[in-house]
């Protein structure tokens, strides 16, 4: 967390960060943090330099950013977006497991993907004396949690990457995984393929986007706007983006789906419209969630490894504040098919239904 002090000027309020003494005492964000918590690698004229600029500048440093540096916890921190979506359930569920193989517990927080719930969420955790956490961040500026990743040593990012930071955070590439997705329909015949994405403004929908784009492109196949739908990323998202998609197009043969939830909602809609799946109509859902294995058909779809990553992430965390634990190592987590019943060859010359 970044400290923080509140200077009061004729014209009003302004809030004096760690990063304002950093630049007036002309050195960085890490070495300010050292000059703070009186790291002994910090030189006497820096640790100079420092001092003069806090006090001229009127800077207090929160005290529960400063505990962090001094005190440990028994309690990993985890913010997601929303706890009731299978994916972050499986996410807290094995940053779980590790905090019980290290005797911790774990407090969550929740952002919703609203900036401000986010850095709230953060914020509490730091309050609580949480010195680990595994942050699933989409909505705050790679700014802001590049400034969390420069204060909190145990902070790690998960589903994204910071730069600079690259060896705290866990991703995915998203755009390789609907690449895969849409190469696999083209390769068994479809040729008029839709794709149904989220209305959430975030990385993960333009990556999957862009890989959808990027196969159709290589194999020289026309991008047609009213193929590519947006709405919610949930069960009633999917529903709602299938129906677009039926009343704009009436040759297509397939779908690529954002996530399982949009695909398990497409499929709902064709099978109201007496659609068969996948004798007329292929879909390809992406996460592999629960979800999938239990559908009619059972939904062919992109394994995303969340449970694997947050895994590592969890350890790497503890890892960062503990010493005597040694680094996990840090694996390469690809996308990859994971083949049910929802695709087939297209039928003969992709014939209208």
């Amino acid at each position: 967390m970044i400290p923080w002090a509140l200077v009061i000027h004729n014209e009003g309020i302004s809030m004096v960060t760690i990063r304002d003494v950093a630049k007036q005492a002309g050195v960085s964000v890490a070495t300010v943090s050292r000059v703070l918590n009186n790291h002994p690698c910090a030189k006497e004229h820096t640790r100079a330099a420092v001092l003069n600029a806090i006090e001229q500048l009127g800077y207090r440093p929160n005290a529960n950013a400063q505990a962090l540096a001094s005190q440990s916890s028994d309690t990993l921190g985890v913010v997601v977006t929303d706890v009731t979506d299978a994916f972050f359930a499986i996410l807290v569920k094995a940053v779980d497991h590790v905090a019980m193989e290290h005797g911790k517990n774990i407090l969550i927080g929740m952002g919703y993907h609203q900036a401000e719930k986010e850095k709230e969420a953060i914020d509490t955790l730091l309050r609580k004396r949480c010195n680990c956490l595994v942050v699933h961040s989409k909505a705050l500026d790679d700014q802001t949690l590049a400034d969390y990743l420069e204060s909190v040593p145990g902070m790690v990012i998960i589903n994204r990457c910071i730069k600079g930071y690259e060896s705290r955070c866990v991703g995915l590439d998203n755009q390789k995984g609907t690449y895969i997705a849409t190469n696999t329909l083209i390769n068994a015949g479809h040729r008029h393929i839709g794709y149904i994405g989220s209305n959430h403004r975030i990385n993960d929908e333009a990556e999957r986007k862009q890989g959808y784009l990027n196969a159709l492109t290589e194999h020289g196949i026309p991008i047609v706007e009213n193929a590519i739908v947006h709405s919610t990323p949930d069960f009633e998202g999917g529903e709602e983006a299938m129906i677009n998609l039926l009343s704009y197009n009436d040759n297509l043969t397939a779908v690529v789906a954002y996530n399982d939830s949009m695909a398990a909602g497409a499929l709902s809609v064709l099978n109201e419209n007496n659609i068969k799946v996948p004798k007329q109509f292929s879909i390809i859902g992406f996460d592999d969630m629960p979800i999938a294995r239990y559908l009619v058909p059972k939904l062919t779809t992109i394994r995303y490894p969340i449970d694997l990553m947050a895994n590592y992430a969890a350890k790497l965390a503890l890892s960062l504040v503990d010493k005597t634990l040694s680094l996990p190592i840090n694996p390469q987590f690809n996308p990859t098919l994971v083949r049910r019943f929802s695709v087939e060859n297209a039928y003969p010359k992709e014939e209208k239904r």
